[in-house]
């Protein structure tokens, strides 16, 4: 047969085709053939049938017989091409859109957010203070520290000391020359970053020749007075002197703008106190914490923001004065060293550290050094430091909440606590970075401001929560979260977009934080719960894939807890989505030795005792890998729930079969399909004939856990098939059989075709330039091409079946829609048919 024959004849009436070989049928049917392993009983229903019949019972009889058969044969053929549909998009509508690729992107971000080989689960603070850091004097907790601060002034041993150790942030210079000009500055900062180091070494610096008796430089009680407008009466009443004006004097102040009812300054009295500390030859630097409350402070004329230490500067600073008593000049090389290592980089889990941060690291690799603490011991202090973090803020947040509210003494009722709202977003925010970083910034804080709301019930039922609409600060979420944000790519509709996505300033923080409210703080759960369980009705991948990732993560440190109040309820619930939720967080916990006993047992009860919800989510579960003792016992439940019930949950069955054919032990998997399509019970085999058609159209992204870089994992434009076919070249010849099966059988023939087509079609996507894979530089359907070489001629090895792939063409040319070119037809047939067999062909038509 030529290599333009198929273009040739498509011009052509196809009832006047002198040329199309004997037994070829109209471009509306595909030509029948025979079973390459015998002939389908279910299936026969062909002419040789229907002439038995009527020979038996008459024309007529034989008539209403094939009728009766066509009708059948009609009725198995619809429920099959139902069967192939998404089994996820039942909520929509039988043609609602699932983006089962965007589902398996966002599960591999959230499983790399949360997994990185860390063990929070037996981290305990008190031990690593103790133990670790020995008598190491280092203060972690920015908010208790806070607290306890009291007025007076600072001793010189303590100024000699921050002169010693202080490293400068960037653009210190510049804050020294503001503070000198205008006497007054207001530095904004995030709690931890060394915001009040900063504010002390400046106020050494500008009173270095001020008064000493009363102290240059003092601290003024935060919890005394009235902030601002006291300091004023301090500066002028010489309030260390001995009823003297002091001159020369530096004052530090720590506003605390997020308690309710708190008020920030207005311009006129830091005008005022600006011009009281000229007369007095006094400086003043007042310390806020960035956010809505500082952002009129912040954008006045006082002031500025503090930026924080470089991380590098700040350990070798540290390590220096750590190792000076050792007298070992090579120590701070090897210390240096080892903070370089990367087991240790991954060990902190932070991009940059906080001078607190930055000591305790300093003295741990200086004990290490000194032989107080094994490489283990090390490595476990290291860990500690991000849960310090996750300690400090969460410890305390309602402190002020928890005890009664006085009365304003007017009509005798309680005031309403409107900053409930207010005093959790910040917590909120960290909680939804942690289940939630990586996604885009506008699902963050949404998700963010949904968590406040059910903190701020939990914590005051009585009143309604509000939240003020134009006070959100990007910058300060940022900021108070030890936050990052970049442009990236975001799923929305099944086509990516470019967006802002965010992230920790460290890998260690989401389990972190995970932990700390898991752990500590119990009355949170609740909350939290209800929190997840709306997010699991979010139809966007990025939103309720991460928090099912994180529901299994939370359910590990407590299984009872978890399970009962997150997994089970959702798996028997009517959604799908909230069973692709449950199904999501049992795989997680799996993914932990520790509990996948327990989750094998669950999934194995399911599939066998379940209700038909929980069989659907055993199903689900088990298309991950990782809920079953091995492929053939994931296999086996598959089947059991698959052929229940006359194959009401074959669909979702089929899909997760197709998901196990993305791990190594592919080759089980087919196996097992080529055995049930060979079995005598037709549930069986319309399972194999679904999971073929599906493996067929299913793309490799869909379905593919493991990241790019893999075989599989640098194919995830690829249909499935194709993509089997070139990266386990041995198995091209069993997906071929299969493939053929479906082809062949009655029932499944149309879809199977549809499926073949859709192959075809992939493969000459490259040269329209069309499709997400052309914009991304990925090459579309020209990479495709040698699927299709592999693939084709293994499923046109005779003259019947190149009868079918040239009936399939001719359709493809003469679609209004999409009409298939000669050039690609030609170059499909060239794929399938090598020159030698198109030789032979065209031999045996002119003989």
């Amino acid at each position: 047969m030529a290599d333009e024959a198929v273009a040739e004849r498509a011009a052509e009436p196809a009832s006047h085709d002198p040329q199309r070989p004997q037994g070829s049928r109209s471009p509306e049917a595909p030509p029948r053939g025979r079973e390459r392993g015998g002939e389908r009983g279910g299936d026969r229903g062909d002419e040789q049938a229907q002439g038995e019949a009527e020979a038996h019972d008459g024309p007529e009889a034989g008539d209403d017989e094939a009728a009766e058969r066509a009708k059948e044969r009609e009725r198995a053929a619809d429920r099959i091409k139902d069967l192939t549909r998404d089994p996820l998009a039942e909520e929509d509508g039988e043609d609602g859109p699932t983006d089962l690729a965007a589902a398996a992107r966002a599960r591999r971000a959230g499983r790399k957010l949360l997994t990185s080989g860390r063990d929070f689960t037996s981290f305990d603070r008190s031990r690593i203070g103790h133990a670790h850091i020995g008598d190491i004097n280092v203060s972690l907790d920015a908010r208790r520290s806070g607290v306890a601060m009291r007025g007076g002034p600072v001793p010189e041993e303590e100024l000699r000391r921050l002169r010693r150790a202080h490293v400068e942030p960037a653009g210190y210079v510049r804050l020294r020359r503001a503070l000198e000009s205008r006497r007054l500055l207001v530095l904004g900062g995030a709690p931890g970053t060394g915001r009040t180091s900063t504010a002390l070494a400046l106020l050494d610096e500008v009173t270095r020749d001020g008064a000493g008796d009363g102290g240059r430089v003092r601290r003024v009680d935060p919890h005394q007075g009235e902030g601002v407008r006291g300091l004023v009466g301090d500066v002028n009443g010489g309030e260390g002197g001995e009823g003297g004006e002091q001159r020369g004097t530096g004052y530090l102040l720590e506003l605390a703008l997020d308690r309710p009812g708190t008020l920030p300054p207005d311009e006129m009295d830091l005008d005022q106190l600006a011009s009281t500390l000229a007369e007095g030859d006094a400086y003043a630097v007042v310390v806020v914490s960035v956010g809505s409350a500082a952002n009129p402070l912040l954008a006045g004329r006082y002031g500025m923001v503090c930026p924080p230490a470089p991380s590098r500067e700040l350990v070798t600073v540290r390590l220096r004065e750590r190792l000076e008593e050792a007298r070992d000049h090579e120590a701070l090389e090897r210390a240096a060293r080892i903070a370089e290592d990367p087991e240790v980089i991954e060990a902190v889990g932070l991009d940059d550290l906080r001078p607190a941060e930055a000591e305790l690291l300093a003295s741990l690799l200086a004990e290490h050094l000194l032989g107080s603490l094994t490489r283990e011991e090390l490595l476990a202090g290291c860990r500690g430091i991000a849960a310090v973090q996750a300690h400090e803020w969460f410890a305390g947040v309602d402190r002020a909440l928890a005890a009664p509210p006085s009365g304003d003494g007017r009509d005798g009722r309680t005031p309403v606590r409107s900053a409930t709202a207010a005093l959790f977003h910040p917590v909120a925010f960290r909680i939804a970075l942690a289940v939630l970083g990586g996604g885009s910034h506008s699902a963050v804080s949404a998700a963010a401001h949904l968590l406040t709301w059910e903190l701020s019930v939990q914590s005051d039922p009585d009143s309604t929560p509000s939240r003020p609409l134009f006070c959100d600060d990007p910058e300060s979420d940022r900021a108070l979260s030890r936050a990052r944000s970049h442009d990236g790519a975001i799923d929305v509709a099944g086509a990516e977009v470019t967006g802002q996505l965010i992230f920790y300033r460290g890998s260690a923080l989401p389990a972190a934080v995970l932990a700390e409210i898991w752990d500590r703080h119990f009355p949170v759960r609740a909350p939290v719960v209800r929190w997840l369980r709306l997010l699991a009705d979010d139809p966007r991948p990025q939103v309720s894939v991460r928090a099912a990732v994180a529901a299994g993560e939370l359910s590990v440190r407590d299984f009872e807890y978890g399970f009962g109040e997150l997994v089970r309820p959702l798996a028997e619930a009517s959604s799908a989505r909230r069973r692709v939720f449950a199904a999501t967080a049992l795989d997680q916990v799996a993914g932990h030795a520790s509990h996948r006993r327990a989750v094998r047992k669950v999934v194995d009860d399911w599939s066998r005792y379940g209700t038909a919800s929980l069989r659907w989510t055993a199903a689900m579960t088990l298309g991950h890998g990782r809920a079953a003792d091995s492929v053939d016992a994931a296999l086996d439940a598959l089947a059991r729930i698959g052929v229940r019930d006359q194959g009401r949950q074959l669909a979702v069955a089929s899909l997760n079969v197709v998901r196990l054919l993305t791990l190594p032990e592919c080759a089980t998997v087919l196996r097992r399909l080529g055995q049930w399509a060979e079995h005598r019970r037709e549930e069986y085999q319309d399972l194999a004939l679904v999971t073929i058609v599906r493996l067929a159209t299913t793309g490799v992204d869909e379905v593919l856990d493991d990241e790019p870089g893999t075989p599989l994992g640098d194919r995830g434009d690829w249909p499935l098939l194709l993509a089997l076919a070139v990266t386990r070249p041995e198995l091209t010849g069993t997906l071929a059989d299969l493939l053929w099966t479906a082809l062949n059988t009655a029932r499944s023939r149309d879809v199977a075709f549809d499926a073949l087509e859709t192959l075809l079609r992939s493969a000459s996507r490259g040269e329209g330039g069309e499709g997400r894979e052309r914009r991304e530089g990925r090459g579309g359907g020209d990479r495709m091409r040698p699927g299709l070489a592999a693939l084709l001629p293994a499923l046109t090895s005779d003259e019947h079946d190149r009868q079918q792939l040239e009936w399939l063409l001719r359709r493809m040319m003469r679609d209004q829609d999409r009409p298939l070119t000669t050039e690609q037809a030609s170059a499909l047939w060239r794929l399938a048919v090598p020159a030698r067999q198109r030789r032979s062909d065209e031999e045996e038509s002119h003989g």
